[in-house]
């Protein structure tokens, strides 16, 4: 009975204190086979009640106007088939993430040529793909719900009423933007330009807002016309046009010589594509200002005024748009303050104004306009602020 009694409480205390193993539920979680209109399909699966979707990161961002932007514009792509892109901010350390998920279906047999496809269209940078449960999918969907009702706000203050800080602010976003999608660089096509640095878009914001204050261009119109001729980016154009003049200038390339004169280079220079006679012109007229006085270019900074002599080899981007600006500022002026018929000379010439050209840029100006007073409606309030809880 002794012995009996002491096994039996050497047990109890045994298994009393003795660490237990956690009970543990292993659950396989296997890939589904079917087929889906005649072909072979295999769609994840997810330990939580619904279906898992696979989804691509395909790019991220630490600016979140650029991020929306660029969200917005892949989006609205016919390439994509409808399929649904989402827009998610994350905090990492001291700053956010905003990242960029398209749907990528849920047939792993196709999931990756789809990727293919769509950076060979020059619609994604990357193709990470990975699963995601239901409950997180529609966290995705309302975390990009939030995104596009605060980008789509009521607009409280016109273009006109925003600070050259703020303008600035805004217009190197849009620039950044602009020339990350310029059809040239998505399509590889040759000569390829290189999307500007946010150090260059700072800097021609800057420059293009005080031309345009300095001058009384509308200023929307003014980037319109800057993103329809190269979207901000410096690289020449119309590399082999030329035209007939009676005698050749300082500077001009001859091509020819013939009974009408001379046959001379006219190629087309930098963000604002402003052709070598163009250019020659403009400058003409900004030298008659200064000589008659018709405006202080004192109240300019210094690195908008070009010397007296116009060298063609040595106009900078500064001074190219203090031309652009003279320029326009002088059809302007030729066409009674019709601003319509301005912009279709700034292409087609006085004697041939391009409505087609006019159409493009009215489009690019709206854009502009748009975006600069949606940002500034936010009033710097980021987005992620207003989002939904905490995961």
């Amino acid at each position: 009975m002794l012995a009996t009694v002491a096994a039996t409480g050497g047990y109890f205390f045994w298994d009393f204190y003795r660490v237990k193993p956690i009970p543990a539920r292993i659950v396989t979680l296997l890939p589904v086979w079917s087929w889906n209109g005649g072909s072979p399909s295999v769609s994840p699966v997810s330990a939580t009640p619904g279906r898992a979707e696979l989804v691509a990161e395909v790019e991220y961002f630490h600016d979140e106007l650029l991020a929306y932007l660029s969200f917005d514009f892949l989006r609205n792509q016919k390439a994509l088939g409808g399929r649904p892109v989402y827009l998610t901010p994350r905090e990492e350390g001291p700053r956010v993430v905003y990242r960029m998920l398209v749907d990528a279906g849920n047939n792993w047999l196709t999931v990756y040529g789809e990727g293919e496809r769509l950076k060979a269209e020059g619609l994604v940078k990357s193709w990470m793909v990975f699963q995601i449960d239901p409950e997180d999918v529609g966290r995705a969907r309302a975390e990009t719900h939030v995104f596009v009702a605060a980008y789509n706000r009521p607009v409280r203050e016109k273009l006109e009423s925003l600070s050259p800080a703020e303008l600035k602010q805004y217009a190197r976003r849009f620039m950044l933007f602009k020339s990350r999608v310029d059809p040239r660089i998505r399509y590889r096509l040759e000569p390829r330009p290189r999307p500007i640095s946010p150090e260059v878009a700072d800097q021609l914001a800057a420059d293009i807002i005080a031309v345009a204050d300095f001058y009384g261009l509308p200023l929307d119109v003014f980037l319109g016309i800057a993103a329809v001729e190269n979207n901000y980016m410096d690289l020449r154009g119309d590399v082999n046009h030329g035209v007939w003049k009676r005698k050749p200038q300082r500077g001009d390339i001859v091509l020819k010589r013939g009974r009408r004169g001379v046959y001379v280079l006219n190629y087309a220079t930098g963000v604002w594509q402003i052709t070598r006679e163009t250019l020659r012109f403009a400058h003409r007229i900004y030298q008659d200002d200064l000589k008659k006085g018709v405006r202080d270019y004192s109240q300019l900074p210094e690195r908008l005024l070009p010397p007296k002599t116009l060298y063609f080899d040595e106009v900078n981007s500064h001074w190219l748009t203090l031309y652009a600006g003279v320029l326009f500022r002088y059809l302007i002026d030729h066409f009674d303050g019709n601003v319509e018929m301005a912009v279709g000379a700034y292409n087609g010439g006085v004697g041939r104004p391009n409505a087609r050209y006019g159409e493009h840029v009215e489009a690019a100006a709206t854009h502009a306009r748009r975006v600069l007073e949606q940002a500034a409606a936010l009033h710097g309030e980021a987005i992620e602020d207003a989002a939904l809880p905490p995961r």
